[in-house]
């Protein structure tokens, strides 16, 4: 059954009629009009979290296309579509299906080198990151709340995922939610779900995170960027162990193993008055430190060996290998972005490389203490955590000429986040 529409806000109607494995969407359809990015991949995904959402592209935009792909799309197929199109639906959904039962699976007891949901390994032999392993092998056991501290790009999400595939809800749900993507109106659906008709679009009676993850885990991400409002609605869930729809009355009892993720420092966040202290202490039974990539740098040589593979194997088997100078390059590097900075910049050389090895000239790294590219430059002569997110907020909004979207994109954070930071440091 294939239907087709040409106006993107009938989606939701058709899907509240019919079933369907895969939506194809054009990138021209990604956003509605006075509506957040993302928009329709965003609600289609709340509608049916089942659903396999494919963006079709021209490329002219990556950034679209990526921010696409973190708001839940699953793959990217470009325009005009190739003549195996049905057969390439049927892999991609295929390759669905196989993660979907890889989450579901309880795999081999060793940490290291663990595929998670969605492909990723945690990969390395470091001291730091055997401590982390060692403190999931004796976690995982237990139902005690978990709070993950790291900066962005650690792979947070990678140790929640090994908690939970360790544990003895290993073949229950793991649920996970990006706290730091959800507005206030969306918030209390996205989590508790709501009942037909209880607000315009509330189509279809909706399961909440909270009720998918019943006897599983529940993971949610950057809890630290709520506002206070929310993270009391939140406390509240939590200690009673109930929710209630929106548009309902009834109390829903949850059974979650709950873990938790923040890049910020969440006690100097207590301090300043901007996160509960009592939310703190429900979610903080115990506490993991994901390392810094510049910590464990023997890790590097071996995560970037790991990419390269998957990178050729996806997009271009003509490359050969990382050079030794190449090797050096990474080595040096500071690595802000941590492991996902790591793993942009194998793809992009694997990418733009037509064959060959792969040298310094072709890993492109970001220079330390500046963002490099067309506009102003980020000079660094103070280590204050304040000041320096002001000044990279500065440099993304003059760069992108005050566009929000934009600039969260380049700075990593989603646009509600941004705006919270902008309201920060009145600007």
């Amino acid at each position: 059954m294939v239907h087709s529409v040409h106006r993107s806000d009938r989606i939701l109607s058709m899907m509240s009629a019919n079933r369907y494995d895969a939506i194809l969407l054009d990138e021209s359809c990604l956003s509605r009009p006075g509506k957040e990015d993302q928009f329709w991949v965003r609600h289609i995904r709340m509608a049916d979290e089942e659903v396999v959402v494919i963006v079709t592209s021209r490329l002219s935009s990556y950034g679209q296309v990526k921010a696409a792909i973190q708001a839940g799309a699953f793959d990217v197929l470009p325009v005009p579509w190739p003549d195996d199109l049905p057969e390439l639906i049927d892999y991609i959904l295929e390759r669905k299906r196989e993660e979907k039962a890889a989450r579901n699976t309880n795999r081999n007891p060793g940490l290291a080198k663990q595929q998670d949901g969605e492909g990723e390994q945690i990969i390395g032999s470091s001291e730091a990151l055997q401590t982390v392993l060692d403190q999931v092998r004796r976690v995982a056991r237990t139902d005690a709340n978990v709070l993950i501290l790291g900066e962005n790009g650690t792979g947070k999400e990678l140790i929640a995922r090994a908690l939970h595939r360790h544990s003895p809800r290993a073949d229950k749900p793991f649920v996970s939610v990006d706290m730091g993507a959800l507005t206030e109106t969306l918030f209390e659906s996205e989590l508790f779900g709501h009942e037909r008709g209880a607000f315009t679009d509330a189509i279809t009676d909706r399961v909440g995170k909270f009720e998918a993850a019943d006897e599983g885990t529940l993971f949610l991400d950057e809890i630290g960027n709520l506002s206070l409002g929310l993270q009391a609605k939140l406390l509240t869930a939590l200690q009673r162990r109930q929710i209630v729809r929106l548009g309902s009355n009834k109390e829903v009892s949850v059974d979650i193993h709950l873990i938790c993720a923040t890049n910020q420092p969440i006690l100097e966040e207590v301090v300043a008055g901007r996160f509960r202290q009592d939310l703190l202490y429900r979610i903080n039974t115990v506490e993991i430190r994901v390392p810094a990539l510049r910590e464990r740098a023997e890790d590097i040589r071996p995560l970037a060996d790991h990419f390269l593979a998957a990178f050729r194997k996806r997009y271009n088997p003509d490359v050969e290998g990382i050079s030794p100078a190449g090797y050096r390059k990474l080595q040096r590097h500071d690595w802000p972005g941590n492991v996902r900075e790591l793993r942009h910049v194998i793809q992009r050389a694997v990418i733009m490389t037509p064959s060959g090895t792969l040298g310094p000239e072709q890993l492109q790294v970001q220079e330390t203490g500046r963002m490099t590219g067309s506009g102003p430059m980020l000079q660094l002569d103070t280590l204050d955590l304040d000041t320096v997110e002001r000044r990279a907020i500065e440099v993304a909004m003059s760069r992108h000429q005050g566009i929000v979207a934009q600039a969260a994109r380049e700075l990593g954070l989603t646009r509600s986040t941004l705006y919270r930071r902008l309201e920060k440091h009145g600007m």
